[in-house]
């Protein structure tokens, strides 16, 4: 009898070697057809008998490879039908669905199995991190796991920050949603918040924020932290993230969507401090390897108390809903105004950021728009206190009133897709570059690459046609003006005499051009020059609208002047007619 590979003392091999003398047997015999017409035509016998000699005697005039190959091969079904157990027919079809054999592992298919592993969870936790570490938190569905879990993510996600995060509720993920969602978290950032051990901790809500109010209200000293940053406390009812493995890899963060709902608390930057001589363009956001770009960000329902500084009383701000399509770090007041959608409340004064819309089309079929989206920014009633603190020009001269701004904000058009030939040459002058980075002299070469992309960025601009309406605002002269030259010194009193002579409101239209580059690593409206290029663009139209007013008193006083002269004429005309 042959061997199959398979050993005799398994089960298996039991199992094999009973199939096997069953149809060795029946190669020294007719086939079952025939076996089955002798037993059902008992009265020919002669007839079978030396059909079945004929058989076997062509068998025996076959060579042996060809007998050897007549041994009919055990298939799965018959396997199973002769297994003595559910477990022996577990192995059976584990075995048949790995190797579709019923013999031992080798050490081929034990490296083949654990490759198909491998790289099976690698694509599983590229492509899909949050279900990853959704499957991970409820394998670890033990209290300290899920908190010792929840420790270690926080760290990951706050290690730069310095921010105190705790939470009543453990990590929760969910299916259906397919995010991972954190619920009544406490986030504080305060002086002394970085020495604590754990960042993220777990605790409850309401004694977290009890705890900060208590030691906000005493004076914090600590020479490595002075404090001098916008500090918060702010609870939420819930923040459920999705993460990405590949986004963290590129350097861009691990979180992808982000979805916050329910914020209260207070914004203090009453310890901001900064000196009036100081560029804001230095205090812009260096861009770092893993700085957060989330690619969805939505928030609801957030209501916060603010405090600013030098100013006599903090005030609400309110988001009723606020849809952003990215959120960068590196670009994080750009994104804000490239929103799809927001609306709130900035000290009871309404506002929202909406994409504008027109009765007609902007541009022709033909011609592809130069603008990615207009945005339509409106702040109805805002107090001038909150434009003119600390701010050159016509809003620092306007000591009281309100604004209603309504501002056109276009923006360009992101990068553009290059084609295959363009992307291949690009790969091929970097490498050309990186062989002779540097020439003679020791100065760096600038590649073609690097030229059309800043001639690209350099050509982009973000236009805001922007309309003021001043209601019932009072100007006075400023003491100091060293900012402006002799020329546009000599019109401050007109322009002030301008804006104390309305009594109702005063309209003002003006165009702002700003390059896409100046909101590179921008946070404020300070930060990125555009307050000080809308306060001299509102002074330009004060100049031009009080040089109207002037022209349009000359034509009022030569009018008058025609007209009594006219009447004049009349009177001597009419009393020459009577003598």
């Amino acid at each position: 009898m042959l061997n199959l590979g398979v050993p005799r003392k398994h089960k298996q091999g039991l199992v094999a070697s009973m199939l096997l003398r069953q149809y060795t047997t029946n190669t020294n015999q007719p086939n079952e057809k025939t076996n089955l017409t002798t037993d059902a035509n008992a009265n020919e016998p002669k007839k079978e008998d030396a059909t079945a000699n004929n058989e076997n005697t062509k068998h025996k005039n076959k060579p042996e490879e060809e007998q050897q190959h007549w041994i009919h091969r055990p298939t799965k079904d018959e396997l199973l039908a002769a297994a003595s157990g559910a477990l022996e027919r577990l192995k059976i079809r584990f075995k048949w669905t790995m190797i579709r054999q019923v013999r031992p592992f080798n050490m081929d298919d034990i490296s083949a199995m654990f490759s198909w592993i491998l790289v099976g969870n690698l694509l599983w936790i590229l492509l899909g991190t949050t279900t990853f570490c959704s499957l991970v938190l409820f394998t670890m569905n033990t209290v300290s796991a899920q908190d010792y879990f929840a420790r270690k993510v926080g760290d990951l996600l706050t290690r730069e920050t310095g921010i105190t995060v705790v939470f009543e509720n453990a990590i929760v993920p969910h299916w259906k949603d397919g995010v991972i969602s954190l619920r009544n978290v406490f986030v504080s950032r305060r002086p002394g918040s970085s020495k604590v051990q754990y960042r993220v901790q777990k605790g409850s809500q309401a004694i977290a924020a009890a705890a900060a109010k208590a030691g906000a209200a005493e004076p914090v000293i600590n020479e490595d932290d002075d404090g001098n940053y916008t500090q918060f406390d702010l609870t939420i009812d819930c923040i459920s993230v999705t993460l990405s493995l590949r986004k963290w890899m590129d350097g861009k963060g691990i979180l992808q969507d982000v979805e916050v709902k329910g914020v209260r608390g207070l914004v203090d930057r009453r310890h901001v401090r900064w000196n009036p001589d100081d560029d804001p363009t230095k205090y812009k956001n260096v861009h770092v390897h893993g700085d957060f770009e989330i690619d969805s960000f939505k928030l609801e329902d957030a209501l916060f108390t603010l405090y600013q500084p030098g100013a006599d009383k903090p005030f609400d701000v309110s988001i009723f809903n606020c849809d952003l399509p990215q959120l960068r770090k590196h670009w994080l007041f750009y994104d804000i105004l490239s929103a799809n959608n927001m609306s709130g409340s900035y000290d009871n004064s309404l506002f929202t950021i909406h994409p504008r819309q027109l009765t007609t089309r902007p541009f022709d079929d033909n011609e592809p728009s130069p603008w990615k989206k207009i945005n339509r920014l409106r702040i109805d009633g805002v107090d001038i206190k909150h434009l003119n603190r600390g701010v050159d020009g016509p809003f620092g001269w306007i000591e009281s009133g309100n604004v209603d701004l309504l501002a056109d904000v276009m923006l360009p058009e992101d990068a553009e897709q290059f084609k295959f030939t363009e992307v291949m040459e690009d790969i091929v002058e970097r490498w050309e570059a990186n062989l002779s980075r540097r020439d003679k002299n020791g100065r760096e070469m600038v590649t073609k690459v690097e030229e059309r992309a800043r001639e690209k960025e350099a050509h982009k601009y973000i236009v805001i046609d922007l309309r003021v309406q001043l209601n019932n605002t009072r100007a006075a002269v400023p003491i100091f003006t060293s900012d402006l030259t002799y020329i546009n010194n000599a019109l401050i009193r007109p322009i002030v005499a301008y804006i104390n002579s309305r009594d109702t409101y005063i309209p003002i239209n003006c165009r702002v051009v700003k390059r896409l580059t100046d909101f590179e690593g921008s946070w404020t409206i300070y930060d990125s020059e555009l307050m000080d290029d809308v306060s001299a663009e509102v002074y330009e139209a004060f100049a031009k609208n009080v040089a109207d007013d002037e022209a349009r008193a000359l034509r009022m006083r030569k009018v008058g002047f025609w007209s009594v002269q006219f009447a004049a004429q009349l009177l001597l005309l009419s009393l020459g007619a009577l003598a």
